[in-house]
């Protein structure tokens, strides 16, 4: 049976992503026809043509009831990502419309990514480069830092992201704390680290990094009634979904010091943010002892080849009737 699939809005795989998905064999030996547009897919953005079986999507696509019910021949959405906020699980099973994800493709890459915010803000990396640039004075007056040797970090989530943030800690001789619904014994075990209660971990933590997934019960994980509860000047990292975290309890905590600061990759407002409107996080990005960085901690070019890899095995898998990645998805 041949399929017919259509993908949103590839721009950050560039050309090349669209390139390898088009001329890609095995999706041409199972049948499938690949076809591209340009912009995201959502209820303002439903192309002329909604014949497909199949659509690719990234996060940054809204698939929900309104669209899903555009599409009468869709039987999967393929989304290029590991999070699956952005699709209504609940409307795609009512259809009988299988979703699959990419469970795996940057452990190493988001951790390597939350690291590298640890070290600006631990090191002043970004006011240290102003310093030079901008007021052209060669002095380190100000810019003291601190080590991470020896500094408490604090993991909420470990799964195969969180577990990579957990191996580099140790490498940076850090004492580790996590927090995760489900416990993995046997690597805390091999790792040497205690599970304990999020307020534990919050009180506990010089360094905390979120690395859960986004769902109903993750939703302002961190919020106003809990972020005075984390340890005096710690600094907090999300390069998770925004909105594990309350951007108006971050903000406050920042302004009264109980965050030393912080290392934003994701925020609740990023939706309007790409829409050029930067108002409701214009205090957040203003504030020197914070790093905000446009979504980007999964993107190099080896994290991109997986997705693509993974997306092309998920497809053929389906169109074939050995379907990999399915049944992934709970909700919570």
């Amino acid at each position: 049976m041949a399929y017919k699939a259509i993908f949103f809005h590839l721009e950050h795989a560039g050309k090349g992503g669209e390139t390898y998905l088009a001329t890609n064999e095995k999706l041409k030996e199972a049948g499938i026809e690949a076809t591209f547009v340009d912009d995201v897919l959502d209820v303002d953005h439903i192309p002329s043509d909604t014949s497909a079986d199949i659509i690719g999507v990234f996060v940054e696509s809204k698939v929900n009831e309104a669209v899903i019910a555009s599409f009468p021949n869709l039987k999967l959405i393929a989304t290029l990502t590991t999070g699956f906020d952005h699709i209504d699980l609940k409307a795609a099973a009512a259809r009988g419309i299988e979703v699959c994800s990419v469970p795996a493709y940057g452990e190493n890459t988001v951790a390597e990514f939350a690291f590298a915010l640890i070290l600006g803000l631990s090191r002043k990396l970004c006011e240290s480069r102003e310093r030079i640039r901008d007021e052209r004075l060669f002095t380190n007056d100000g810019l003291q830092g601190f080590d991470l040797s020896k500094k408490t970090i604090g993991v909420i989530g470990t799964g195969r992201i969180g577990k990579y943030a957990v191996r580099m800690a140790k490498g940076f001789d850090m004492d580790v704390v996590a927090y995760d619904v489900f416990h993995d014994d046997a690597f805390a075990s091999q790792m040497g680290f205690p599970y304990v209660s999020l307020e534990d971990l919050l009180s506990r933590s010089d360094v905390i990094t979120i690395h859960c997934p986004y769902l109903p019960s993750t939703r302002h994980l961190i919020n106003r009634d809990n972020i005075n509860k984390i340890k005096q000047g710690a600094y907090l990292i999300n390069t998770a979904r925004g909105a594990i975290v309350e951007t108006a309890a971050l903000i406050e905590a920042l302004k009264t010091g109980r965050l030393g600061g912080a290392g934003i990759d994701v925020l609740e407002e990023e939706d309007v943010m790409k829409k050029g409107d930067m108002d409701p996080v214009q205090e957040l990005v203003s504030m020197p002892n914070v790093i905000v960085t446009p979504h980007n901690a999964f993107n190099t070019r080896e994290a991109f080849r997986r997705i693509l890899d993974t997306t092309v095995e998920n497809i053929v898998g389906f169109a074939t009737g050995k379907p990999v990645n399915l049944g992934k998805i709970k909700l919570v």
